[in-house]
């Protein structure tokens, strides 16, 4: 098997907050004075299953402490509403920020948690105009919701697609320009995602990367190669029941494989930072 039971054998994850944050981040935790380097992202920037997440590789690598403000599930408005991950941020040398989908924000069409932003709040009047033959009271979860209406009105839809990524071009810009440090974009996932299943950040396009304004200081590509998609979920820790989520992400070679490419590329973002 690739993963250990529960019990003593599971993963230890080391709970800490930073700042006035009310969010428990993966630890040990770092220290806020000084250099480091900041890392903010969803579920695969927190490292979920695995010993060691590409953060605290590049620590190894670099030697500079790595904050992991990595959040399960996170869209902007994670961070965008949390003021004290807005200021670790703020004090780091570097930030690299992981690519988030564009299903997991508030939008015209409909809202989400502030916190934990794959949890389905309402739907907008429009929304309900475009589709008022869905019982909206159905959905906690947004893949959910989005999954099911991308079944049975595909046209309608592709509306709601474009309107989602126009909120997530605005909101990663307003994101960007907040932190206001030297910035790294991290691509995490596959070049393609399905909203029924796991891929990379669902409905974002190099397009949509190329829009952002402020512009990131560079965008790295850590596409898990054939190497590592073949590794799978081998060194993660994960009980049966959590088997599925496992596979959906990302293991420890493709964890090692995006440390590399940001240690690659953090030179020159952290000369523009000092």
């Amino acid at each position: 098997m690739n993963h250990e039971a529960q019990g003593a054998a599971a993963l230890e994850y080391f709970p800490c907050r930073y700042g006035g944050s009310r969010k428990l981040f993966r630890g040990p935790p770092r220290p806020l004075e000084g250099e480091y380097i900041a890392f903010l992202g969803g579920t695969e920037t927190y490292g979920l299953f695995v010993p060691r997440p590409f953060p605290a590789l590049v620590e190894d690598r670099l030697g500079l402490p790595c904050l992991n403000l990595g959040w399960k599930n996170a869209g902007p408005d994670a961070f965008l509403t949390d003021a004290g991950v807005l200021a670790a941020a703020r004090g780091a040398r570097a930030v690299v920020l992981q690519v988030p989908g564009a299903h997991n924000l508030t939008n015209r069409y409909y809202s989400v948690h502030s916190a934990r932003n794959d949890r389905f709040l309402q739907a907008a009047p429009i929304m309900r105009r475009l589709f008022p033959e869905v019982d909206f009271t159905d959905f906690a979860f947004t893949r959910h919701m989005l999954r099911t209406l991308a079944e049975r009105h595909p046209e309608r839809f592709s509306v709601l697609v474009v309107e989602l990524q126009h909120a997530w071009v605005a909101r990663m810009g307003d994101l960007i320009a907040r932190i206001g440090r030297p910035l790294a974009l991290l691509w995490f996932g596959a070049r393609e995602a399905g909203v029924a299943g796991a891929g990379g950040p669902l409905f974002v396009t190099p397009e949509m990367l190329a829009a952002l304004s402020p512009a990131p200081t560079v965008v790295i590509d850590a596409t898990p190669g054939p190497a590592a998609q073949e590794a799978g979920t081998a060194g993660m820790v994960f009980s049966e029941p959590e088997a599925p989520a496992a596979r959906d992400l990302p293991g420890p070679a493709a964890h090692a494989e995006a440390a590399e490419q940001i240690v690659a590329h953090l030179s020159d973002l952290m000369t523009l930072g000092s």
